[in-house]
């Protein structure tokens, strides 16, 4: 008998030492006040726990950006999962549900909640904080974004992940909270994690007396019963349903616009459909701005102002233009076919409007239904141009009839919801009805445009404001747009129409479900490939015929020329070009000759080269601001060093303060283009890449939303700086060389760094900063 009892006994031992133990509560030194949630817990979230915690992307669906989001809690359910074949139940915050008790019944789990004894708490959140005080290491891999990382819902599942993940405490992978910081956060906790009271709410959501006044201008606007402003109130919505609304009344108040149940001056009862094509489901529904009371994380921060001169804008672009037929309201069941549902509207005033925001509305396509744009962006080229063309010679817009008759082409992957079978991807009928437009467009343009397009065909801007030229960077799976050529001669360059610019925002942004299938993200992915031929297509179109298939061979190299799946117009270029560099020729022409100079477009002096300029040495001393900008333009060269020790995706983007002499300081970013052959691959990008014919812009001030580092450098150093990212190589010596200036995540003073970042941001940006988000920092954390 004594045999069979001690194995078994020795076995319940050593399963009892390997299973985890609840974490133990937290002594907690009663406050001596009433900690109030809005005037201290919520700015010291916002600094140390926001930076990661603001998105779809947040660990366990954590919101911390509002006491609704710290209330819901977390989930276990991950909205990013790359094998997923059903669809998720959406989980957006302030729309799928309303209450506490809502989101307990969608599984999610309080973070604030405590059952322990008086002058204890064992909340999720405290007890995560503790462990980062009690263990302060911070060494290994912190990659906060893991698919397989472990979300828990109770005090057991904590104390077994803590135990196993030492290190592993929050503020994840970097410092832990002050004691004073700390003793915020605990008193809170231990007095109930109360939020705002009612009337504390009710002013947050509260616009100021002049937004009310405008509110109440625009949404009369909106809400006009007749037809015409119908129908424009509808396209207005579906291009602005992700804006951060400015009604620019000074300070930062933004809106959202929805659609809502009940009339302006009541409360709002939200319509919470997915897209804004989706029907409302009522006979009668009302625009209404909603508050965003809500941290702003730049992200997600897409401001559109909304003022006395974009009303007038709107009634000449919309109202008082005569209509291709009697205007008329649309059902919703064609929503997903922008072509067909505002057919009536002139093209021209649908192209103007895209035009006029054209810095908008391209940054949706990359900041807005995703935080995470892997589908988005994985299939562009890290750095490029966006050129338009005038709508004079958009024969979309001079030939209304062509969109009509290419209606069934125009179709989207989006018009099957969020449901798309992966199967149907290997019959691929949007793909086959694309290529039809796309070869019909081409041959149109062909047989009206005889002798080709020549210069007048790229709009010029209309106004001062106006952003005729773009340059957009990627960051791996991020991206960032800007007003302006950035940055040295891109490979390829995209010149969009009417109809590719409508197509491309209505598959990525409009029609885009987060929550969706893998197959509906697939499907998506395999459409705006076509779409970015289409783009480079009608840019190779303005230059010589006999160069064109080789150029764009060049920008997919290992794809055999029919698998590109492109058309160029059978027709000669409209240009003369006097060069043997047709490509700069063209850009060089466009930016210095033809776009409005009160646009204030020209190439940017540190990263640009023109034609035969050669890139620089490195100065042998720096005696002024000409010897630092040829350090700069020096190192941005292909086969720098600093490139090839730093060549994955984490390490794509960095922020770097100068501390001056004279005490201003200045900021810059170090923004790395990584080059690949093509851009044709769903997986196995890093086959693409080639870390020798990488290369880097340095722009002043900040680009972009996810800093992968921080540097610090003294004027008086930063020859030294420079000569470290020209020459720097594996060695301790060198280590420590590049420790002196860069911030790791490890060290106890990087709060310190990101809070000087973000105020500066914040300062110089009042109006479209917002958070940044560190969850892709740079992950490897040195033990110092």
């Amino acid at each position: 008998m004594l045999r069979v009892i001690c194995p078994v006994l020795l076995l319940l031992f050593l399963l009892t030492g390997c299973m985890g133990k609840t974490a133990e509560p937290v002594a907690v030194t009663i406050p001596d006040h009433v900690i109030d949630y809005q005037a201290e817990v919520k700015p010291l979230l916002d600094r140390r726990c926001v930076v990661c915690h603001s998105c779809y992307n947040s660990p366990c669906q954590l919101k911390l950006s509002s006491y609704e989001g710290v209330d819901r809690g977390g989930s276990k359910k991950a909205v990013y999962d790359s094998t997923r074949l059903q669809t998720m139940d959406p989980t957006r915050l302030f729309i799928d549900a309303q209450s506490t008790e809502d989101w307990r019944q969608k599984s999610f789990f309080a973070v604030t909640e405590s059952d322990a004894e008086a002058g204890y708490n064992n909340s999720l959140m405290l007890q995560l904080l503790t462990h980062k005080i009690k263990d302060k290491r911070r060494s290994g891999l912190y990659v906060s974004e893991r698919e397989d990382l472990t979300c828990a819902e109770n005090g057991y599942e904590l104390g077994s992940y803590l135990q196993s993940h030492q290190n592993n405490g929050m503020p994840f992978g970097f410092p832990p909270l002050t004691d004073q910081e700390f003793a915020i956060i605990a008193g809170w906790l231990v007095q109930g994690a109360k939020g705002p009271g009612p009337e504390e709410q009710a002013a947050l959501v509260r616009p100021s007396r002049n937004a009310a006044a405008a509110l109440d201008k625009w949404e009369a606007f909106l809400n006009m019963e007749d037809a015409k402003h119908v129908m424009t109130a509808r396209y207005l919505y579906e291009h602005l349903f992700l804006a951060h609304i400015s009604f620019e009344t000074g300070g930062r108040e933004f809106f959202e616009l929805v659609r809502s149940r009940t009339p302006s001056g009541a409360p709002i009862d939200l319509i919470n459909s997915l897209r804004p094509y989706d029907s409302p489901e009522v006979a009668r529904f009302y625009y209404r701005f909603r508050k965003i009371h809500s941290t702003i994380v730049h992200k997600t921060h897409m401001v559109f102002s909304l003022d006395d001169a974009q009303l007038q804008r709107f009634h000449e672009l919309f109202l008082e233009p005569e209509w291709l037929q009697e205007p008329h309201r649309m059902g919703y069941e064609a929503g997903a076919n922008p072509f067909v549902v505002f057919e009536q509207i002139p093209p021209r005033s649908r192209y103007q409007f895209l035009l006029d925001n054209s810095h908008y509305i391209t940054m949706t396509f990359i900041r807005g239904p995703v935080c995470r744009g892997q589908v988005a962006l994985n299939v562009i080229h890290d750095h490029f141009w966006l050129l338009f063309l005038d709508p004079d010679y958009d024969l979309s817009v001079q030939y209304p009839a062509f969109l009509r008759w290419q209606k069934d082409n125009l179709i989207m992957p989006i018009e099957k919801g969020s449901k798309f079978p992966v199967i149907n991807l290997f019959e691929y009928k949007y793909h086959k009805a694309v290529m039809r437009y796309f070869q019909a467009r081409q041959e149109f343009y062909g047989a009206h445009y005889y002798n080709g397009l020549g210069y007048d065909a790229i709009w010029k801007g209309d106004r001062p404001q106006d952003a005729p030229l773009l340059t957009v960077y990627r960051h791996f799976d991020s991206a960032s747009v800007h007003k302006g050529v950035l940055g040295e001669l891109p490979d390829t360059m995209w010149v969009i129409d009417y109809p590719l610019f409508e197509r491309i925002y209505y598959a990525l942004v409009a029609g885009f479900d987060v929550f969706g299938t893998l197959g509906h993200q697939l499907a998506v992915r395999v459409y705006m490939d076509t779409l970015r031929v289409e783009g480079e297509s009608y840019f190779l179109d303005f230059l010589p015929r006999e160069q064109r298939k080789e150029m764009i061979s060049s920008w997919y190299q290992g794809v055999p020329y029919t698998d590109i799946h492109t058309f160029t117009a059978d027709m000669e270029s409209g240009i003369s070009f006097s060069t043997e560099r047709p490509k700069q020729e063209f850009i060089e022409h466009v930016v210095n000759e033809e776009i409005r100079p009160d646009c204030e477009i020209g190439f940017d002096s540190i990263n640009y080269f023109s034609a035969g300029e050669e890139y620089p040495p490195l100065p042998e001393s720096y005696e002024n601001e000409a010897d630092y900008l040829q350090g700069f333009r020096s190192i941005s060269r292909p086969g720098t060093a600093l490139f090839s020790h730093f060549n994955d995706h984490n390490a794509n983007l960095a922020y770097v303060r100068i501390r001056t002499k004279d005490g201003t300081d200045r900021v810059g970013s170090i923004v790395i283009n990584r080059y690949h052959a093509n851009v044709t691959y769903m997986l196995g990008e890093k086959n693409a890449l080639d870390a020798s014919k990488d290369r880097a812009d340095f722009l002043p001030g900040f680009v972009g939303s996810y800093p992968n580092y921080f540097f610090d450098v003294a004027e008086e150093d930063l020859a030294d700086f420079l000569d470290l990212l020209a020459n720097v190589h594996d060695s301790e010596e060198e280590r420590g060389r590049f420790l002196k200036y860069g911030v790791n995540r490890a060290e106890d003073d990087f709060w310190q760094h990101y809070d000087w970042f973000q105020e500066r941001f914040d300062a110089t940006e009042p109006l479209t900063s917002g958070r940044f988000d560190l969850n892709r920092y740079y992950p490897k954390a040195l033990e110092l």
